[in-house]
């Protein structure tokens, strides 16, 4: 039978498995019940069985941190890493707000979108983003420059091309930063767009422009990924044998 500990911290084990999965679904119950209570006229039976599921999933938080703060090495360390403090976060507004009138402090609530975050603990695939993230930074920042440029020259070249028929929607290289962001995107809202012929072509070239600006860096951190979990089997492969 695992020790308490190797449970609670490792899952490496059909129990620890358990203890895991178990919580990684209760995070997720615990968001969408959030989110079914911002939705309006909702029926007070709903409001009720919300309420109902969130004192459970709070009462099982609640139990996993106490359960790893008693397991824990140094407790005061772990009280105060950043997953403890992540944890006592997302329980914390729930007893805040029992018994005493504490509406003024309701803002606190939004701490319960932390709860979130505690999923990255048994992501094994957060490391392995980050370490392709380490691969390819100098080919991100460098994509990241010359973005940032382009953004810059399409802001200035539609100022040009429409400022003089639509002195409004493009008064300034500022105010044409909007356009710029939102066709280099590709996303194009249509509440700012040029009427101009020049304008028009200069459009083009810069959506043409804009699919590349989408797809380099997704090639970028694809590429990295794929190096990254090259590196984790690597890895895997030549440690200790038994």
């Amino acid at each position: 039978m695992p020790t308490l500990k190797r449970i609670v911290e490792q899952n490496d084990t059909g129990w620890g498995r358990v203890f895991d999965l178990g919580i990684q679904f209760l995070i997720v119950v615990s968001l969408a019940t959030f989110s079914i209570e911002t939705l309006p006229h909702l029926s007070e039976e709903m409001r009720r069985l919300l309420r109902h599921m969130e004192t459970a999933t709070v009462l099982v938080f609640t139990v996993e941190y106490l359960l790893r703060l008693y397991v824990a090495d140094r407790r005061l360390s772990f009280v105060f890493s950043f997953f403890g403090l992540i944890d006592l976060l997302a329980i914390l507004p729930f007893y805040l707000f029992s018994g005493v009138d504490l509406r003024s402090v309701r803002v606190l609530r939004l701490f319960r979108l932390v709860r979130a975050l505690k999923l990255v603990r048994y992501a094994r695939a957060i490391r392995r983003f980050h370490q392709a993230l380490l691969i390819a930074r100098e080919e991100i920042v460098l994509f990241g420059v010359a973005a940032a440029l382009l953004l810059f020259l399409a802001a200035v070249g539609i100022y040009y091309f429409e400022n003089e028929v639509q002195p409004e929607a493009f008064a300034s290289v500022f105010h044409s930063l909007w356009w710029a962001i939102c066709t280099l995107t590709t996303v194009g809202y249509g509440d700012v767009y040029p009427i101009t012929t020049g304008g028009k072509v200069f459009t083009f070239f810069v959506l043409a422009t804009g699919l590349g600006i989408i797809s380099v860096p997704a090639g970028l951190v694809a590429s990295a990924l794929s190096r990254a979990r090259a590196m984790e089997d690597s890895e895997t492969d030549t440690g200790p044998r038994e």
